[in-house]
């Protein structure tokens, strides 16, 4: 069925008129004080019949009149509000995110498919409770060239404590996903006092150690325990190269 008929069927399972809509809407636009929450006849016909989709007014409104939840409404257009996560995380490629629901047996599925998910398929884990994942943004060049951009990293959030790991030399660093005020990183962690130092791998383009107050503007989210990423950069990733800035949250 139809948005426009299912929107009917609603009208209809109430009991209302269009005028009746019509007047019903006029109250909360003057309650509202804002005549943007008014529907009326030939606007309504329009949504039923089809020719157009209603704005956000007119979904407040119809919810308050037909007695239904916002989402409900919206699923009428075939519109989840909770894929909005994971298409916020396709939407935006260049960002560095904690990934939403696992899905693959526990693998997520990264934004750009096409240019990893050959090595994604590479990773494969225990059902862990405290395993998330987290995908390194196309302009993240922090820990390159070990960790290359558009990578797929496993995050144990047991281990939060970069002091508390012993290592020998740098394939056994330990390497921690961070949650900052404004974005996500990944890389080497220090702590010094009450600052935290995101230290980039030595060959990577992002060459300067990032101080943020700790828990205030960072808070590690869990150490890196496994990754997928390229072994070569593209022509295209070897263009994008540059000193990478602190991108915002999806």
């Amino acid at each position: 069925m139809a948005a426009g008929n299912k929107l009917k069927a609603l009208r209809n399972k109430c009991d209302l008129t269009v005028r009746d809509v019509e007047q019903a809407s006029r109250r909360i636009a003057d309650a509202k004080g804002n005549k943007n929450y008014c529907i009326s006849n030939s606007w309504l016909a329009q949504l039923e019949n089809g020719v157009s989709a209603p704005n956000i007014w007119t979904i407040f409104s119809l919810c308050a009149i037909y007695r239904v939840s916002f989402r409900d409404l919206l699923r009428l257009y075939d519109v989840e509000t909770d894929e909005i996560e994971k298409y916020t995380f396709i939407a935006n490629p260049h960002l560095t995110v904690l990934c939403p629901d696992a899905e693959h047996n526990g693998r997520p599925m990264p934004p750009d498919g096409d240019e990893i998910e050959r090595s994604s398929r590479l990773m494969k884990t225990e059902d862990k409770s405290d395993i998330v994942y987290g995908y390194i943004g196309l302009i993240d060049y922090t820990m390159h060239p070990l960790i290359r951009p558009g990578a797929v990293v496993e995050i144990d959030t047991s281990q939060t404590k970069p002091d508390a790991i012993s290592w020998q030399h740098e394939y056994d660093r330990p390497i921690f996903f961070v949650e900052l005020r404004d974005g996500y990183a990944c890389g080497w962690c220090e702590m010094q006092g009450n600052q935290l130092l995101l230290i980039p791998h030595p060959s990577s383009p992002a060459a300067k150690i990032r101080r943020f107050l700790c828990p205030r503007e960072a808070e590690i989210v869990g150490r890196v325990v496994s990754y997928s990423t390229r072994c070569v950069d593209s022509v295209t990733d070897v263009r994008k190269a540059s000193t990478p800035i602190t991108v915002k949250k999806a």
